[in-house]
């Protein structure tokens, strides 16, 4: 079950009094696209150091950032392309770097598992935004619609991976990483297959619609 496009927008709507904060203290929506991907960064290195649970926390207010960017731009009337391109770009950078962080982390802490998990989850990640991406640029499923299919968008990966991490410095040991990472690898690629599926059955309407 997905977030649905409806749940993204309450969600945002909670959020909207803070961004609208942030913009009075002058800090426009692409200051904290910024600012979100130094936060993430920042949590990346940690988690490289093996330091999960400062890390993962860091992370996950990184993550949230998200929110405030898109939402002081909508509040402000500021919406571009320019910006909504920022946006993504960023997301994408700071995922990656996510999962890097956490492969070194693995690899220093001598986990193939978590090494190997996290570039599988890297890689589904991936594909879930391009999918995303590559559908709406051929005019498939367009605003937002796109991110309301699928199991495991990004919300919902950075929510299990902050809770893996964060179980993972509380309790020791590395289970708790392993078991999140491979529920985003897997969920991912469930969410790819799912949105595959999606543009074959709006391709076929379209091209039942132009016969």
């Amino acid at each position: 079950m997905a977030i649905s496009n409806d749940s993204r927008t309450q969600i945002k709507r909670i959020f909207e009094p803070i961004a609208l904060g942030m913009g009075r203290l002058g800090l426009t929506p692409d200051g904290l696209t910024l600012i979100g991907f130094g936060i993430t960064v920042v949590g990346a290195i940690l988690l490289g150091l093996q330091l999960w649970l400062v890390g993962g926390l860091v992370v996950f207010i990184g993550g949230v950032f998200d929110m405030f960017d898109g939402t002081l731009a909508r509040a402000t009337g500021q919406v571009s392309k320019l910006g909504a391109f920022m946006d993504s770009v960023f997301d994408r950078w700071g995922e990656a770097i996510v999962y890097l962080g956490i492969v070194v982390g693995g690899s220093m802490a001598g986990s193939d598992a978590v090494t190997i998990l996290g570039a599988a989850a890297l890689g589904a990640a991936f594909m879930v935004s391009y999918t995303r991406a590559k559908s709406e640029g051929l005019g498939f499923t367009a605003g937002t619609g796109m991110a309301a299919i699928g199991v495991m968008p990004r919300e919902v990966r950075l929510v299990i991976l902050s809770l893996g991490l964060i179980v993972t410095g509380i309790a020791g040991g590395l289970l708790a990483l392993e078991i999140a990472l491979g529920i985003i690898a897997l969920g991912a690629t469930v969410t790819v297959v799912q949105r595959i599926l999606h543009v074959r059955s709006q391709a076929r309407q379209s091209s039942a619609s132009t016969k």
